[in-house]
């Protein structure tokens, strides 16, 4: 859903400690955000709350921009993707990805994905940079679907298809920020990927 953290498919300890770190930086950085602002809100300020160094806050993430982009949630749909059975069809197995994904992940971070959107649509910088972060979810999925359908990658129908599911997850997105969070993120992704399904009728 944004700049994608290159995630492994199955991490062991080490990455483990290493994405709690991530995420507990993350975490306190959404919150001085909240409390303070975005611009007021140093990277020294970031590192103290999280109880690491400035350091080690740059060996995460490499500009301040980059710790309300990154995530690592696209390298999981990926991989959940792929291992979708080969019945179904890419928007069925990507459909069921999602799924599985937000069925993980999201219970114990709605709130810190919550701030972190509403972040990146009021501040032009931060939308600039997720304008980026869309163009590497777009390249990864076309790697993940070519991998899965053996579909050329640089195929135009699988750019369009690409394309197509992203701007429908922007459009869930947008529809989940403007209910201030009340809608379910997971059931209106699924729910413009139905319509994709379906040929989007109007």
């Amino acid at each position: 859903m944004s700049s994608p953290a290159n995630a492994p498919q199955h991490p062991g300890l080490r990455e483990r400690k290493k994405a709690k770190t991530r995420r507990t930086i993350q975490e306190h950085a959404m919150r001085l955000f909240v409390e303070q602002g975005y611009d007021t809100t140093t990277i020294e300020q970031i590192a103290e709350a999280a109880e690491v160094s400035p350091s080690t806050f740059f060996r995460y993430f490499p500009t301040k921009e980059d710790v309300v982009i990154q995530d690592d949630y696209d390298p999981m749909i990926a991989a959940a993707f792929i291992a979708q059975p080969a019945t179904l069809t890419p928007l069925a197995a990507m459909r069921a990805a999602i799924r599985q994904v937000f069925a993980e992940v999201f219970p114990h971070e709605q709130e810190t994905i919550l701030r972190r959107i509403e972040l990146v649509w009021s501040i032009p910088a931060l939308r600039a940079r997720q304008v980026e972060g869309q163009i590497a979810t777009m390249s990864m999925l076309r790697e993940a679907i070519a991998e899965r359908t053996g579909v050329p990658e640089d195929d135009f129908r699988l750019r369009v298809f690409t394309g197509a599911v992203v701007g429908a997850w922007i459009a869930a997105i947008e529809q989940w920020i403007e209910s201030e969070g009340t809608d379910s993120l997971a059931d209106l992704m699924d729910r413009v990927l139905g319509l994709l399904e379906e040929g989007l009728p109007l």
